[in-house]
């Protein structure tokens, strides 16, 4: 039976990897802070509770389980939270995977078999871009701590990869679902629009509305890890659906699914939830996974806004999401 290591597995990446492994037969073993609450995670995850920066831990880990194929979906992932701790978030989006690259590295060489690793790295790396659409030879240019503790990352899969670990870095534009967090400007709007449908009004505060940003429906991002771990050779890929919608757009998606269309009358902006240094359009070209690993999104961006929001109202109502 191969065995998979998934960090982060208590986010929503990590639950949505880690019933697509199981569903293939494999021994899903994942890595979790002490303080996160894994709900919903099928009961065959072996859970280990522990920090990525803590290195004898990792390593130990690592060693113990043999992992097959690794993901790194852990780490610290608000732009808007980096810039209060940037050391902390360089420590465990960075030198944190410098260290997991090692760990891999050291397996392989020992076991004389083949490691696999996949690294979630993201659109940030590119700061405010020059060009849209991104992709793979788009210069990495980041603006916040957040992208820059991601692009030393990205960084240290492709010198692992030159050091011969089958190493993948997919840069992954947002993707949305209802299990995202509500500390996500995605679901503080799918579960405020739910909240204003649900009490017949009340009002929703937001910040930058103009932000654009290329959408997708998060268990396509998963699959494409999983096809990146599973092809012949580690390689860079952007994944996006390559289009892009600003933040206004999501908010009108949402209120229209509970059929407001004057959704300005329950929205205000607040200018202190701006983010110091927001890139005004994010947008993704996927021709290479699209080409190399067969990978295309399939949820358009009205219903991956709609979906959230019917369970944002199903939880309202107390029916299982």
């Amino acid at each position: 039976m191969p065995v998979a290591l998934v960090t982060g597995v208590a986010g929503q990446d990590g639950g949505y990897l880690a019933e697509r492994l199981l569903a293939d037969g494999y021994a899903v073993h994942g890595l979790t802070r002490s303080g996160d609450d894994p709900i919903g995670l099928p009961a065959e995850v072996v859970l280990h509770r522990g920090d990525l920066t803590d290195r004898p831990a990792v390593s130990a880990l690592v060693a113990q389980i043999a992992p097959d194929e690794v993901y790194n979906l852990g780490g610290q992932s608000s732009v808007s939270a980096s810039w209060k701790d940037p050391d902390g978030t360089f420590a465990v989006n960075a030198t944190a995977v410098e260290g997991l690259v090692g760990d891999c590295l050291e397996l392989q060489q020992r076991s004389g078999r083949s490691v696999r690793l996949v690294q979630a790295s993201s659109a940030e790396i590119f700061g405010e871009p020059a060009y849209c659409p991104q992709d793979e030879d788009t210069p990495i240019a980041p603006v916040s701590p957040y992208g820059r503790s991601k692009a030393a990352a990205h960084t240290a899969v492709l010198r692992a990869r030159s050091a011969g670990l089958h190493a993948s870095s997919l840069i992954l534009y947002n993707h949305e679902s209802p299990r995202r967090p509500t500390t996500f400007v995605t679901r503080k709007i799918t579960s405020g629009v739910a909240a204003i449908a649900h009490h017949g009004g009340g009002e929703l505060v937001l910040g930058n509305l103009a932000a654009r940003r290329d959408w997708g429906w998060a268990p396509d991002y998963v699959e494409a890890m999983v096809r990146s771990a599973r092809h012949t050779r580690g390689d860079t890929y952007v994944i996006a659906t390559g289009v892009a919608h600003s933040v206004s757009d999501f908010v009108a998606a949402a209120f229209a699914r509970i059929g407001i269309t004057n959704w300005a009358a329950h929205v205000r902006v607040d200018p202190d939830l701006f983010v110091a240094v927001d890139p005004s359009e994010q947008r993704g070209c996927a021709d290479h996974a699209a080409n190399t690993l067969g990978w295309r999104p399939s949820v358009p961006f009205a219903e991956i806004v709609g979906r959230m929001v019917d369970a944002d109202l199903q939880a309202l109502a107390g029916e299982p999401r």
